[in-house]
């Protein structure tokens, strides 16, 4: 079987070409991810947020290695039904086609692997350097080569592509070979139950994902996002071939002309074809626009959140506590909430074990903080931080707590007295009174004093007491460095993942077309230009992204529209950003390059003489 698998591949070489460099891509995303993440997991100091952006890149390229990997080994295969039906009509058995297919996923896999190896260096090298441009890593951090990832490497790349193909493989061993030469019966039943129960699972999971969001914490709220896109891009290219016929009426009602009813027409016929290639696009508009809606959606909610909350005129920034006391407050007629930020670590310990939790603490005046602040504790008071005592955030311990906090190398019990409201501002996750706090730290800190004034008082009485902004400018401010984190985070997962699925879209037209050599020839010879021909592969291709961008975009909105009610129910206020200057990029984008490789592979398969295609069988 191998040596068949080895000539199958030589002569059909066009079809598994593209097979080759999306496992090839798949195993060296996956190889970097795994490297780095180990890395940063082994290398101690505050990597943190780097070790959760590898986890979630991990979890990103794997699925899109097998997604689209699978998809392209369906798609090949389905391009070979005449093949593997003459197969079965010279004597092949059932079991002996699924042999052929898997071997062929083996050979398919090991070269993939054997190129993907090698790639994964520089994929590692650029995605360390985005790490450290994006300031989640310190500068001298470097991931290490280990030897055991060969072993998870070959395992990966021969692992997706055996996956990949085992469900093409039992689908076209079912097949009758009759049917297949004929196109008619299963052969061209797209819809399969296989298809109608993922999608209808993924559906469901996708909704009820969804729904979990609008009631999760801010925490949660991103790989919620990546799970809820990724579910319903899984669902609706399941379901995708309900669309393409649709989509065809819809063609015929605003296509006019012989090119038009010809793409209209290819569209209707090519229903297989027009999903698969529909997949890695669906796939690609989901996770970019549902994880640029999110981040900006939650970083929108908190500008929202701060405005509401402070009821202040201005801050102003120092090293240590400024010395706006009570008497610049008396003098102002109003007040100052001095807010100064610390490390600290804090260790819980229940019946579940022991959890250290290594965060920023604020240092403020109980009485100030409650006075400018509109959003007070969920429970407890704020009155009652005094003394050996902490506020802590939702999630973070429980009113009349013990937890033992080490600040500035000193540890103290102390008692939770208040616990604050869940929050899309993040923010620090402690409050502590100052007489905790050891006087050499607290004078290093940062501080920003937020002042409210007098009615008709101005600003001069602080305006030499540090740097002061108002604090519309300083939530603005505050607002734009969060921001600039999202693009950051969000460079992170999807930036290599991102042109992965890309690539795959191209890929997918390639394989489309590749197969359409003698279908473009019989055009050509019933009257149809060189050039007409071209252009109605390219209007064909560009209907086919619209079906992509359109399923994108519905999945991608079920991702929205949770995180959207989680930033209302929590922000109090409603709050949904659509990120459509990403949109308008992906859009034109999808078209250009799609359009692009669909005249390049109709140009060169229509390169040949076309009765010398039209009289082979």
């Amino acid at each position: 079987m191998l040596r068949l698998s080895w000539t199958t591949f030589t002569d059909r070489w066009a079809l598994f070409l593209g097979a080759i460099l999306t496992v090839c891509l798949g195993v060296a995303l996956v190889q970097s991810s795994l490297l780095v993440l180990v890395s940063a997991a082994t290398a101690g100091g505050e990597v943190t947020e780097a070790i959760t952006l590898l986890a979630m890149t991990l979890g990103i390229s794997a699925f899109l290695a097998v997604f689209i990997v699978s998809s392209t080994f369906a798609f090949t295969v389905a391009q070979r039904r005449r093949d593997l039906a003459l197969l079965r009509l010279t004597g092949a058995a059932r079991g002996q086609v699924r042999r052929l297919l898997l071997s062929e996923a083996l050979l398919l896999g090991l070269l993939g692997t054997a190129a993907g190896v090698p790639l994964g260096l520089p994929v590692m090298r650029l995605q360390t350097w985005l790490l450290h441009d994006l300031g989640f890593v310190p500068a001298a951090f470097t991931p290490r080569w280990q030897d055991w990832i060969l072993a998870v490497s070959a395992g990966t790349g021969t692992g997706v592509a055996l996956i990949g193909v085992l469900a093409a493989s039992r689908r076209a061993a079912k097949v009758r070979p009759l049917e297949a030469l004929r196109e008619t019966g299963a052969a061209t039943r797209v819809m399969t139950a296989v298809r109608w129960f993922f999608g209808v699972l993924f559906l469901a999971g996708a909704v009820a994902m969804a729904t979990v969001a609008a009631f999760a914490p801010p925490e949660g709220a991103v790989p919620l996002a990546i799970n809820t896109a990724l579910a319903s891009a899984v669902a609706l290219t399941a379901l995708s071939p309900l669309v393409v016929p649709l989509a065809g009426r819809v063609a015929g009602l605003l296509l006019r002309g012989p090119l038009g009813r010809l793409a209209q027409a290819n569209l209707r016929d090519g229903v297989r074809r027009s999903a698969s290639t529909a997949a890695p696009l669906i796939v690609l508009v989901a996770l970019l626009v549902a994880q640029a809606g999110t981040l900006a959606t939650i970083a929108g909610g908190a500008d929202l959140e701060r405005r509401a909350d402070i009821r202040g005129d201005l801050v102003v920034t120092t090293t240590g506590p400024s010395d706006l006391d009570t008497a610049d407050t008396v003098h102002t007629g109003g007040v100052v909430s001095p807010e100064s930020r610390v490390p600290i670590t804090v260790v819980t310990r229940d019946e579940d074990g022991t959890e250290t939790d290594e965060a920023l603490a604020k240092v403020v005046d109980p009485g100030a903080y409650a006075a400018i602040h509109t959003r007070g504790p969920a429970s407890g008071s704020l009155a009652a931080l005094t003394g050996d005592t902490i506020a802590v955030a939702d999630g973070s311990g429980a009113l009349g707590d013990v937890v033992t906090a080490r600040i500035g190398g000193s540890e103290r019990n102390l008692r939770v007295v208040a616990v604050m409201p869940e929050s899309l501002s993040g923010g620090v996750d402690f409050l502590l009174p100052s007489g905790v706090v050891p006087a050499g730290l607290l004078a290093a800190a940062p501080t920003e004093s937020i002042v409210r004034l007098a009615p008709g008082a101005g600003p001069a009485t602080v305006t030499t007491r540090g740097t002061v902004t108002t604090v519309d400018d300083w939530i603005a401010t505050t607002g734009a460095a969060e921001q600039q984190t999202g693009t950051g985070i969000m460079t992170v997962l999807m930036g290599l993942s991102g042109l992965y699925a890309l690539l795959a879209v191209i890929n997918a037209v390639v394989i489309a077309a590749a197969d359409r050599r003698r279908e473009f020839a019989v055009a050509r010879v019933t009257g149809l230009t060189r050039g007409q021909v071209v252009r109605a592969a390219v209007l064909e291709s560009g209907l086919v992204t619209a079906i992509g961008l359109v399923l994108g975009g519905l999945a991608a909105s079920a991702t929205l529209a949770g995180i959207s009610s989680a930033a209302a129910r929590i922000s109090g206020q409603a709050v949904l950003v659509v990120p459509w200057t990403l949109i308008a990029v992906v859009v034109l984008g999808a078209f250009l390059v799609v359009g692009v490789t669909s005249a390049v592979t109709a140009l060169s398969a229509t390169r040949p003489n076309p009765v010398s295609l039209t009289g082979a069988a």
